[in-house]
């Protein structure tokens, strides 16, 4: 008889006010209420998903509404007696880049509000400002929990400016966080903010997507220091994946992109990418099967405009083998 498994998602559920590439203006909550969903097509209905996350109390009601239609999720760590909480707007100039404006904060999560959900098989982390989940709270979670830590670095290189604007701050820090974090996930701009190899040049920190020959140093430097994978989502690209085999020797696999063939929104595809990773590690053990998990939750998201936009897990299955082959394997 399979165990039951426990997947806590730590981060903010904000109110986004989105207006689309197309013009389209959008208002809805995200972040890691996407990850949740991705997550709950993906598990099975006895499973358990753990939010763990500060609200507003005027937001309270309705995102445990929409949390609840999930069958597997355990409302303990939705909590708004801080009265904290996220407001975003988001700006498409483009179907990728994006002007964001935050007005409202949510508190940090802290260690004591993991605490309840220690016996998670999996965390995954998908903060959108570096305050959010704290290198404490990933420190507590490795001492105290033998569950996997992912950590979407969307988190630690974004920061906040006067009046609220949102901008890449280079994670100088990172190295002290790398030995509590299992699988790192960000892109290439956020993985530019993130390598500064000794003797680099200014021109070389300016925040700019890092270029596709650094990746192996920069992955093999994050390996080096504790984490067991790393994931680069590369857009239309893919995304390439960096792991240790057996031996100790790194591997590096560039996993092909699920085609799309009309993309609505992108919001929320890197927490959905999250989820696909989190779930396809925790049922596979197995960094390249995760990043084609990510890769479906990535791609199902930006389809639709909707909530409701992912697959139950046996079609999910059917979409990667249709797009991997014999290359994928359940």
């Amino acid at each position: 008889m399979r165990a039951k498994r426990t997947v806590a998602v730590l981060g903010p559920i904000p109110f986004d006010r989105i207006t689309t590439f197309r013009g389209d203006v959008l208002e809805k909550y995200g972040c890691a209420l996407y990850t949740v969903a991705a997550l709950s097509a993906l598990l099975e209905p006895d499973d358990r998903i753990c939010p763990v996350i500060h609200v507003r109390k005027r937001d309270e009601k309705a995102i445990k509404e929409l949390l609840s239609q999930f069958p597997q999720v355990d409302l303990t760590g939705v909590r708004s007696n801080l009265d904290r909480g996220d407001v975003v707007e988001l700006e498409y100039l483009d179907q990728n880049s994006r002007v964001e404006r935050q007005t409202h904060f949510m508190a940090p999560i802290r260690p004591e509000d993991v605490e309840f959900v220690l016996d998670a098989d999996s965390f995954v982390c998908v903060p959108i400002t570096d305050y959010q989940v704290s290198q404490d709270t990933l420190r507590y979670l490795k001492q105290n929990s033998s569950g996997t830590i992912l950590l979407d670095a969307h988190g630690p290189t974004v920061a906040l400016t006067n009046g609220g604007g949102r901008s890449h701050r280079l994670w100088i820090e990172r190295d002290a966080w790398l030995p509590y974090i299992d699988i790192l996930k960000m892109n290439l701009e956020e993985a530019g903010c993130s390598w500064f190899p000794s003797g680099a040049s200014d021109t070389t920190t300016s925040a700019e997507p890092l270029a596709m020959e650094d990746l192996p140093r920069f992955a093999e430097h994050c390996l080096d220091r504790g984490v067991k994978g790393v994931c680069v989502t590369l857009d239309e690209h893919g995304c390439a994946v960096y792991y240790r085999d057996a031996d100790g020797s790194m591997r590096e696999a560039l996993v092909d992109r699920l085609k799309v063939s009309h993309v609505i929104d992108t919001t929320g595809c890197g927490d959905s990418f999250a989820a696909g990773m989190g779930y396809g590690y925790l049922a596979h053990q197995d960094f390249v099967q995760a990043a084609r998990y990510g890769n479906a939750m990535g791609a199902q998201r930006c389809s639709s405009s909707e909530l409701a936009a992912y697959l139950p897990l046996a079609e999910t299955d059917q979409q990667l083998e249709d797009a991997y082959g014999k290359e994928f394997s359940v």
